[in-house]
């Protein structure tokens, strides 16, 4: 019986993909690091504004896209917070501050694989060679963290929650 249940023509429980509970975790991550970053003054400010996407969500344009077309979204703007996140972390010394943004780094990553996991279309701005629409313009780590936060708060939290395979999961 154990045989025929880890068979590889069953497909796997997609479950804890879909628990949002990590994603909680990253979201709580980003917040941190925005409080870290706000008792941060000159040494935070940016000497050239960053590009970040837009972190709102317009809900009626949201709906009419296809899966693939938020996944587009969404990863093009994890691609834009991890470009901006490194370019803070070559501007700043404080190695306390490098913790944060290589946690979140680290958590970029892992949002990726889940949505990989998803079965998600792949897609970078930098291998495609397209940029990226809607987005804006930082000149402070606190503001960095802040269009991170509600980033992940935003799209990505609506992209996982509404992805086909988890929505598979639930029914």
């Amino acid at each position: 019986m154990v045989l025929e249940w880890t068979s590889p023509g069953l497909p796997s429980p997609l479950w804890p993909i879909c628990d949002l509970r990590a994603l909680d975790h990253f979201i709580k991550k980003a917040q941190e690091a925005e409080s870290a970053m706000r008792s941060c003054k000159e040494e935070c400010s940016l000497a050239e504004p960053l590009t970040v996407p837009q972190p709102s969500v317009d809900f009626n344009a949201w709906r009419k896209k296809n899966a693939q077309q938020q996944a587009q979204e969404v990863q093009s703007g994890l691609w834009l917070l991890s470009q901006a996140l490194r370019s803070l972390k070559s501007s700043l010394s404080n190695t306390t501050l490098h913790s944060h943004i290589d946690n979140n780094l680290g958590n970029i990553i892992s949002i990726g694989q889940v949505l990989r996991s998803l079965g998600l279309p792949e897609y970078s701005p930098s291998e495609a060679g397209a940029t990226v629409q809607d987005t804006w313009r930082v000149s402070s780590a606190s503001a960095l963290f802040q269009v991170h936060f509600n980033f992940l708060r935003g799209k990505v939290r609506l992209l996982i929650s509404h992805a086909p395979a988890c929505q598979q999961a639930i029914s």
